[in-house]
């Protein structure tokens, strides 16, 4: 007998509205459609819901948009009804056919769920029902396949889970597995994995331990900081991991040893039957174990990480039956997995931290490299932070080339949770002084060890070491437990010192990921140290330059008697002194007058009221000018006046004050008195030989120029010596830089740079003195003139100068000979002064005649020099003709043993 034909669409909209059907339907054919009555569900309590014991909230109207019915149709947990509304059916249909599972909670696939469905999408879905995976197997694997993204699965109420266990057992599995893969939390998912394994063997308390240590079986242990956790604890823990005690089980030892080491499961009716149980922690609780079943968690590649144990079924410490192992077996491989990836997590965030750390120590670095504690202390300081330490501290080598180890410095940093204990242990000691706990650090063993080696010491026992000495470690009242000692290497890859960490805060030793990290610490803490020494060697040597040019500036600086001595002296007039004459005779007067003289010039030339320079000042800048010219032979302080008084008569004899101005004219006049200041009796070719401190301050480039312009400078910067004090900002900088290019031009090695330009200029008569660059080849060459001024004075004056000048110049070759090791050229050679006569001509000659004929050419004024270059030419042409003459009679006469004949030193001259 056939029926009456269905509507379709009468078929669906009965379903529509009595969607309870559906779901009784659903679930005596095993369909978990379930799932969006409890995602309802937690929207509703995280509203605000109220939550009751036996099952879920009822909704504020008072109707329940769905029904969690048994399949008698009664309502489960004490009646209470909640119906579903279709667009919860549907996205609960769309959600568990999607085809990417993890991805199940993704915004995209959330909106796509909320779309309305058509009939016959809906149908569809309906008709798929039964292609439902048989097992949850794949539906996991599905779930944890994305190694990127985890799902974020929100947990629910344990007391769903409770209902799910025994209506659903599918779907409990499934909900437990998802909560412990949304966690990566390492503690809280610990947590969680023992309340869901109690809940899923009926135990009445569980525990996990999970393995630390290296793979090496001796040093490894069982660690749990989630022990003894009673079925009924509310779902997330309490209290922070960091002040949770931990409990290690050696490896090996005990039931949970045993199931570690041999990967075995093993279920115990009665444990205090077996002989492996421990029943120390029943005493200090005052629980008694009767059953138990413990298993071991293996990752993803099957070693053991953990072990899982459940106590005492319920109820009344019932034996674990063969079906709770195979639950508990099929739970485990999950939560493997999910403890794999929260140790993952927790290395990242490690590394994290301590790669943010050493940047933070960089930091340090760069904000504080002035004070050796400070950076020291706080690089100790986020050390000990990291690695979780009771102490840190740095000991210094007193002399890293020393092959004996001696610490000179230490610096230590405790940490505040021993700080207390620590300071009660030494004021029972303070009877004691050198037994302190610094005594100990500077002179223990191992820190020397590792100073002489340069190796490092990871001590995980101090005390079973022999290198650790217990004594001493006693008398501190300091228990030491595990040290780890690196050496710290300056930029030179030398030990200057090392640093080491006492007992890391756990209890655990040093592993070699502190090592590491330490080491990596120490490499900062070198490279600040060893610029912090730096910073202070730099400080000190300024300190010492600073005393020392106290000191120079003291002995150096005339005294007040002789300042006020020549500031109530009576100046002779120009006529009187002789000084605008050219031909002046450069040793007529003695030290003092030079003085009186010099001032004399200032006075003249009018700089003294144009620049308004306190004579008071004057007299004590000329006095110390003096003072700081060595007592050379030629180059001292009245080669450095006559150079001055040759500048001044060429100036007002010639008319060169209509050319250049009153600034040029006054770092002209100041330049000739300071050219040589200072000057050592050699030239700059024995500095670059010698390779002479002033080489290697200023280069081998006119290398005393620059060291008497910053030796002028110097004077003018010392106290009541500034002469230009009174010139403007501009005037002043102008100043500086005319004396600065006046003093280098007596360089000859210039002189000859620039001379074919000038010589080219005034030959042609191309010049034009109101450009800057031609100026400052004349004042240029104005310099070079009055410093080679000895060769236009008279002849007896010209001679003794010449005299003086080879006299200096045999002293550099003989320091040549003795010190360097060197055949000195011919005008510094003692053994060749007879030669003397041919080298003063080949110097007028090549340098001193040009100069004066083209100077006479832009000022036939001038020409008086140059006649008197002429004739003192004359003069070394005799002599050098008598000594060839000589050179004949000598070579005549050693053919006769008789003869007696040699040249006078006058003659040789």
């Amino acid at each position: 007998m056939s029926g009456p034909a269905l509507d379709s669409a009468a078929v669906e909209s009965f379903l529509d509205s009595h969607p309870e059907l559906v779901e009784r339907w659903l679930r005596r054919r095993n369909w978990p459609a379930c799932k969006a009555g409890v995602e309802a569900e937690e929207r509703r309590e995280s509203n605000g819901a109220a939550s009751l014991p036996g099952g879920l909230g009822n909704s504020p109207g008072g109707g329940s948009p769905f029904s969690w019915a048994g399949p008698d149709g009664a309502s489960a947990a004490g009646g209470l009804q909640r119906r579903a509304s279709q667009k919860e059916l549907r996205k609960s249909f769309a959600r568990s056919k999607a085809i990417h599972v993890n991805l199940t909670y993704d915004e995209h696939v959330h909106g796509r769920a909320q779309e309305p469905l058509s009939s016959a999408r809906r149908r569809a879905l309906l008709r798929k029902a039964s292609s439902l995976p048989p097992t949850t197997a794949h539906i996991l694997s599905a779930l944890l396949e994305s190694r990127v993204r985890l799902p974020q699965y929100p947990p629910t109420a344990l007391d769903y889970k409770r209902y799910l266990k025994e209506h659903n057992e599918r779907q409990f599995f499934l909900e437990l597995v998802k909560d412990i893969s949304n966690d990566l939390d390492l503690t809280a998912l610990s947590y969680k994995i023992l309340i869901f394994v109690c809940l899923m063997v009926d135990a009445d308390r569980g525990s996990l331990f999970l393995v630390e240590g290296p793979a090496a079986a001796a040093k490894k242990s069982l660690v749990s900081k989630v022990f003894d956790v009673h079925a009924g604890t509310p779902l997330l823990p309490c209290y922070s991991s960091e002040d949770a005690n931990e409990v290690q089980v050696p490896w090996g030892k005990g039931i949970l040893g045993y199931v570690a080491e041999h990967g075995e499961t093993v279920n115990i009716p009665d444990a205090y039957q077996d002989r492996r149980f421990n029943d120390e922690i029943d005493k200090l609780t005052g629980y008694k174990t009767k059953s138990l079943l413990c298993m071991p968690i293996r990752n993803n590649e099957g070693e053991i990480i953990g072990v899982a144990q459940a106590i005492n079924k319920i109820p009344g410490g019932a034996p674990f039956t063969d079906d709770d192992e195979k639950v508990m077996e099929m739970y485990l491989p999950f939560c493997g997995i999910a403890i794999s990836n929260a140790q993952l997590f927790a290395a990242s965030r490690k590394e994290y931290d301590r790669s943010r750390a050493l940047l933070e120590v960089v930091n340090d670095l760069f904000e504080e490299q002035t004070d050796l504690e400070k950076i020291v202390k706080k690089i100790m300081h986020r050390a000990q932070t990291l690695l979780k330490c009771e102490r840190c501290s740095v000991l210094l080598l007193e002399d890293i080339d020393s092959p004996v180890v001696k610490f000179t410095k230490s610096f230590e940093l405790m940490s505040p949770k021993c700080s207390a204990d620590t300071e009660n242990s030494l004021k029972d000691s303070m009877e004691k002084p050198s037994s302190s706990y610094s005594d100990w650090l500077v002179n223990n063993s191992i820190a020397e060890l590792v100073a002489s080696t340069g190796l490092p010491v990871n001590i995980s026992d101090a005390y079973q070491d022999p290198r650790f000495d217990a004594e001493a470690d006693h008398i501190s009242g300091f228990h030491i437990r595990s040290v780890l000692c690196v050496p710290i290497w300056n930029s030179s890859h030398q030990i200057i010192g090392v640093a080491q960490v006492l007992n890391r805060l756990d209890g655990k030793p040093f592993d070699d990921a502190d090592q590491r990290l330490f080491e990596a610490f120490v490499i900062f803490c070198g490279l600040g140290i060893n610029n912090t020494i730096m910073y202070d060697q730099v400080n000190k040597s300024w300190a010492k330059q600073s005393v020392a040019l106290d000191v120079l500036s003291y002995h150096a600086t005339c005294s007040k008697a002789e300042v006020d001595r020549f500031k109530t002296a009576n100046i002779p007039l120009v006529s009187e002194l002789g000084i605008d004459n050219i031909h002046f005779d450069d040793f007529s007067l003695d030290v003092d007058t030079m003085i009186t003289a010099a001032l004399r010039m200032f006075m003249e030339l009018g700089m003294v009221q144009k620049f308004k320079i306190d004579y008071e000042t004057l007299c004590r800048w000329l006095l110390t000018v003096r003072k700081n010219y060595r007592m050379v032979l030629y180059h001292n302080w009245r080669h450095a006046f006559n150079v001055c008084q040759l500048m001044f008569a060429m100036l007002t004899t010639a008319g060169f004050q209509e050319i250049l101005t009153e600034i040029e004219i006054l770092a002209l006049i100041v330049g000739c008195l300071c050219h040589d200041l200072d000057h050592r009796g050699t030239n700059n070719a024995f500095q670059a030989k010698s390779g002479s401190a002033l080489a290697q301050l200023y280069g081998t480039s006119a290398t005393l120029e620059h060291h008497h312009f910053n030796h002028a400078v110097m004077i003018l910067q010392s106290e009541g010596h500034n002469i230009f004090a009174n010139l403007s900002s501009k005037d002043y900088s102008d100043l500086m830089q005319l004396l600065k290019k006046s003093i280098l031009a007596t360089d000859l090695t210039l002189y000859f740079e620039k001379r074919n330009e000038f010589f080219e200029l005034v030959s042609k008569g191309d010049y034009n003195w109101n450009l800057n660059g031609q100026r400052e080849i004349f004042r240029s060459m104005l310099m070079t003139a009055c410093d080679l001024g000895a060769a236009t004075k008279p002849w007896e004056i010209s001679r003794q100068v010449a005299e003086l000048v080879t006299s200096e110049f045999f002293e550099q070759g003989d320091r040549e000979r003795s010190e360097l090791k060197l055949t000195p050229s011919a005008i510094f050679d003692r053994n060749r002064k007879d030669e003397l006569p041919r080298l003063q001509l080949e110097w007028i000659d090549s340098i001193c005649m040009p100069l004066y004929q083209i100077l006479v050419k832009v000022n036939s004024k001038l020409q008086p020099m140059l006649d008197s270059v002429v004739a003192n030419k004359s003069k070394w042409e005799e002599l050098h003709q008598k000594r060839r003459l000589s050179q004949a009679t000598t070579v005549t006469a050693t053919t006769s043993p008789s003869s007696n004949f040699a040249a006078s030193p006058e003659d040789v001259n």
